[in-house]
């Protein structure tokens, strides 16, 4: 290049993104890193690492040679992510913050603080890719190259502006291969393990969190035949399919239950706010946990515009394979109907369209049937 692009690498002090900024200055780019900070109601716990991380990331930006800067971003994390997290469980639904976090903080907030730092790009450690396609002058979100570490799902909230504006590094590689590079150039967190659970809750145990900020109002547990058979803690802190933590033993019945036998496990299968009851079944097929079809609202398309009526495929989670499904778009959301029923699918959680490797965009779940 003649004259050097700048990119601002969003450092998390993770490996991901640490060999992202090493791999933009090896192709010249001018790379500056920033370090998120998105919350710090209680810095100084046992679970908030981000103390730590900031101390990873720089340690990172001296190996490299480049700037880092601390940016606090906790006053746009609490209005714009927390406080509809925290909606949605009281709700009785089962968001999903990181799809939130993304579209609103690090890649709206960071993207903004780049660019008044005179960035054509950011770039972060996300296992996924953009491509520009030349046919349509649009900007599509592609999987990334590792299967068992795509991270598109939570991107699909992304604009066209968004993703005009970003690089992902890592997409094109396995995580073998980070770790690799990364232990090669001798990088301080090359074996730093990967961060996991929700960015602000961390390792800590998620009920006695929610706790502080959700009011508990307790109430029956009750199985298909309509039996008492335990106390739930709160609506709030159950999500569909949850099968530990619900406090309750068998129901020694032979043959009583649909799709398990009389020790299998119980699983979470309704939540019916209006009379504050607990739904729960045993056996993990049972018809119960199984829908075949739902319907999404609150939609974003990242591929521009919304996909036709047809054939696609669905995640309506993260780590679940490509479902099948026929997609019938309607007024502010869609519908989808698949073939072979999905297990546990949660209002709350995001409904994310797939054509091959290309990611669409989704919605929000609202209801399933």
């Amino acid at each position: 290049m003649s004259k050097k692009q700048r990119v601002v690498v969003g450092l998390s002090g993770g490996v991901d993104s640490a060999v992202s900024a090493y791999l933009l200055k090896q192709q010249g780019y001018d790379v500056i890193g920033i370090f998120m900070k998105n919350w710090e109601d209680d810095d100084d716990s046992e679970y908030c690492s981000s103390n730590v991380d900031f101390v990873d990331a720089a340690a990172v930006a001296d190996v490299l040679g480049i700037e880092i800067e601390h940016v606090n971003f906790a006053a746009d994390y609490k209005d714009r992510v927390f406080a509809e997290f925290l909606r949605e469980y009281q709700a009785g639904r089962t968001p999903n913050p990181d799809i939130l976090c993304n579209a609103e903080i690090k890649f709206k907030s960071f993207l903004d603080h780049a660019m008044r730092l005179g960035a054509e790009k950011i770039a972060t450690g996300h296992y996924a890719r953009v491509r520009l396609n030349e046919a349509t002058g649009l900007h599509e979100l592609l999987k990334g190259l590792d299967p068992s570490k795509d991270q598109s799902y939570f991107l699909h909230r992304l604009t066209q502006g968004q993703l005009a504006k970003t690089l992902f590094p890592v997409g094109e590689l396995h995580k073998t291969e980070v770790r690799r590079i990364a232990d090669e150039i001798k990088l301080p967190n090359a074996k730093k393990k990967d961060s996991t659970g929700i960015c602000f809750i961390g390792e800590r145990p998620f009920r006695e969190f929610l706790n502080r900020y959700i009011s508990k109002e307790p109430g029956p547990i009750k199985d298909e035949k309509g039996r008492t058979i335990g106390q739930h803690v709160g609506l709030s802190f159950y999500t569909l399919g949850q099968r530990q933590g619900l406090g309750i033993g068998g129901v020694k019945e032979k043959g009583a239950q649909r799709g398990g036998g009389e020790h299998s496990p119980w699983y979470v299968a309704r939540k019916d706010m209006a009379k504050n009851t607990l739904w729960v079944v045993q056996g993990h097929a049972h018809p119960w946990l199984l829908s075949g079809a739902l319907q999404a609202d609150d939609v974003s398309w990242c591929a521009g515009h919304a996909p036709m009526n047809g054939l696609l495929a669905n995640k309506s989670r993260y780590r679940q394979a490509d479902a099948a499904c026929e997609f019938a778009a309607h007024e502010g959301g869609f519908a989808l109907n698949f073939p072979q029923a999905q297990w546990a699918v949660t209002p709350g959680q995001s409904a994310v369209m797939y054509d091959g490797d290309v990611c669409l965009g989704g919605g929000v779940i609202a209801s399933r049937s």
